[in-house]
């Protein structure tokens, strides 16, 4: 029962990710479609296009939030996700919201 209690409770801890996403990302409605997810999910963070094509997204919130976003993302008309860098960075505990930003 321990065990069980534990793993919930860690599945409800907040991460926030940086993730580079590949592929026909751009002009599909990636960013727009994140941010739309993003809120529905309770996640915070932002996204926005790179100059060499792809797209760069931090977000923050539990992991099943942000495999719920990026799940969402995926279902997308048009959007084709080739390949995800990704790498864990430091919660930002006053970040409040999820912006898309122009490059």
């Amino acid at each position: 029962m321990r065990t069980a209690a534990k793993d919930w409770a860690s599945n409800m801890e907040i991460i926030r990710k940086h993730i580079v996403f590949y592929g026909w990302v751009q002009g599909v409605g990636f960013r727009y479609r994140a941010r739309y997810a993003a809120q529905l999910a309770g996640a915070t963070g932002w996204v926005r296009n790179e100059y060499d094509g792809s797209v760069t997204m931090e977000i923050q919130g539990t992991e099943e939030q942000i495999d719920q976003v990026i799940l969402s993302i995926e279902r997308g008309t048009y959007v084709r996700i080739e390949n995800m860098d990704c790498r864990t960075v430091p919660v930002l505990p006053q970040e409040r919201g999820f912006r898309t930003d122009d490059a």
